[in-house]
């Protein structure tokens, strides 16, 4: 079955194209992305990198300048470039390397594999045909012999044949093949319409379960699924489900009956066949056309995002400031309003000036054990680093919204109850009688090269500056009220 390019170029588009331009464009405003440090600047804090010590790496000014500005070029070339049969390569191998050095260096490891998850389809379609003449079989390991008059029979074949992504099952109709039976001499002709049956390169005979048992080992990479089937219990419990599927079709002459027996539980018209089914047997340059428009309009919603955050909003250019340009203003706000709410694009606006400018401070958490010696909690260690498993969206929530350039004290309290809450019970720790010390590091952000900066950041003595404690379901926090001024 073949389907249109579009149907690999648009989720690449959509996804990473308009992600990277729009990106590239907000980083033209930041003052270390400028200067080529903007990979080596989150990777020298302390809340933001991860267990991998790279410190070897980021104190190397020229690669971390040339990683930077490779960095912008890249994002700026992908959504132009990338369906390139020449540049499509080079991006499939830039941009595996880049997540990957995300993944590793910075502790937003979801970011980082989850963006991957586009890259197969940048995977040249001729390197997919060279894989498959290296990988698939030459011949068949194992050839299964069914009833072609079955409805069931079939429509189990067009399903395993659809996975046999090696090519190691070979499929004979015994009323097409008639001869093929000499291949199954030892069983009587009538018995052949009871079971599906199978003769593997060995020549050895296997029928009902075990031909499905052996399917699942000769597809190769199901071969895990093919070992617990044989598991004592779940083999027997396999077969009866079988013998009861296949005994059925017997008994009610293989009619359609028994496709409507084993499909019975999905509804007749369900929302797939409904919105998508109807698109399976358009003529391949209208699903093209189709898709075109599609990728055209989502890329018209994206501009106007790109164009009002990325060039109206940094340069300070209020749309609504004059007659000519207000209605355009309230046009593209109505538009975002409907494109953040419904599909769910936004400035990619990340790890810029905004969030680093004045981030000079980070906040650690201890608390005293029974003996009365202070401990740090599994949340932030002594170097200042949020360990696992605070990653993700933990990191996120402390990192990002409650410690910032400019803190909201109330969230930062929020934020501290979430955490002691959460460690001290997971301590086995009395709340009600246990003592949280809230820490404070100074550490540097700067736009500029700082030589050995990760190394300054993690051996910055803390300070006390607050404490937390539990009275029953309510929390006393004590901290100063301005303490970006510590």
């Amino acid at each position: 079955v073949s389907s249109t390019v579009l149907a690999y170029l648009a989720p690449v588009t959509i996804c990473l194209g308009f992600l990277y331009l729009d990106s590239g464009i907000h980083k033209l405003y930041s003052a270390h992305w400028r200067n080529g440090l903007g990979s080596w600047l989150p990777s020298s804090l302390p809340y933001y990198i991860s267990a991998v010590d790279l410190s070897w790496l980021l104190n190397i000014e020229i690669l971390q300048k040339t990683i930077g500005y490779t960095i912008i070029v890249f994002q700026f070339a992908f959504l132009f470039l990338y369906f390139s049969n020449r540049f499509r390569p080079i991006a499939l191998f830039l941009g595996i390397l880049l997540h990957l050095g995300i993944t590793l260096s910075l502790n937003i490891y979801p970011f980082g594999l989850g963006m991957l998850a586009f890259y197969p389809m940048l995977v040249p379609f001729s390197w997919w045909r060279k894989a498959a003449v290296l990988l698939k079989n030459k011949t068949p390991s194992l050839t299964v012999f069914f009833d072609e008059d079955c409805p069931l029979c079939n429509r189990t074949v067009i399903f395993i044949n659809h996975f046999d992504i090696f090519n190691c099952i070979a499929f004979k109709g015994l009323q097409t093949h008639a001869g093929s039976r000499l291949e199954l001499k030892t069983i009587e002709t009538g018995q052949l319409l009871h079971d599906l049956y199978a003769v593997d390169e060995r020549g050895c005979i296997h029928s009902g379960l075990d031909t499905y048992v052996q399917v699942l080992a000769k597809m190769r990479y199901l071969i895990v699924i093919s070992w617990i089937m044989r598991c004592p219990g779940i083999y027997h419990l396999s077969a009866r489900m079988y013998r009861k599927v296949a005994d059925n079709r017997i008994r009610t002459g293989c009619d359609s009956s028994c496709v409507d027996n084993f499909v019975r539980s999905r509804p007749p018209y369900s929302v797939y066949h409904q919105i998508f089914e109807q698109y399976a047997g358009l003529h391949p340059r209208k699903l093209a056309t189709r898709l075109a428009k599609v990728s055209i309009f989502v890329f018209a919603l994206q501009l106007n995002s790109t164009l009002h955050y990325g060039f109206f909003y940094r340069l300070g250019l209020d749309p609504g400031s004059n007659m000519i340009t207000a209605p355009l203003g309230m046009i593209s706000n109505s538009v975002l309003t409907l494109t953040t709410t419904f599909f769910g694009i936004t400035p990619h606006a990340l790890y810029l000036h905004d969030h680093f400018e004045g981030y000079n401070h980070i906040f650690g958490i201890t608390y005293l054990d029974l003996d009365g010696q202070e401990k740090w909690l599994p949340f932030i260690n002594e170097e200042g680093r949020i360990i696992a498993p605070n990653w993700g969206r933990v990191h996120s929530m402390w990192a990002n919204i409650a410690v910032t350039p400019h803190i909201d004290k109330h969230r930062l309290d929020k934020f501290i109850m979430k955490v002691t809450a959460f460690w001290g019970i997971k301590l086995g720790l009395n709340l009600d009688k246990s003592l949280f010390i809230i820490k404070l590091k100074k550490i540097r952000a700067p736009a500029t090269w700082t030589d050995n900066l990760l190394f300054f950041n993690l051996t910055q003595p803390w300070h006390d500056v607050g404490f937390a404690q539990w009275h029953g379901k309510e929390i006393q926090i004590n901290l100063p009220d301005e303490i970006e001024d510590l």
